[in-house]
């Protein structure tokens, strides 16, 4: 079963709840006592994409983060010689 997380309006205060996913909105106690504590929506961070595909494709590309990146393979020649 997932674990939800509530926030109780008396204490404010934030704790998980394992539930089934059809219980997931039905109010429920917190550690404290109070009733009517309600489940929070929280954002979910997300890296990659099909733009780029997974960070280790994009390293071999040299494509990490978007940009390619220096080649530093082989060292870098000192100015004004080559």
């Amino acid at each position: 079963m997932p674990f939800y997380e509530f926030r109780c309006p008396t204490c404010e205060e934030r704790f998980e709840v394992q539930r089934s996913m059809s219980e997931r909105d039905e109010p429920t106690s917190c550690p404290q006592g109070h009733d009517g504590a309600v489940r929070v929506i929280t954002a979910v961070g997300v890296t990659g994409g099909i733009r780029y595909g997974t960070p280790a494709a994009a390293a071999r590309r040299g494509t990490l983060g978007g940009t390619p990146q220096s080649d530093t393979s082989k060292p870098a020649e000192p100015e004004g010689q080559a």
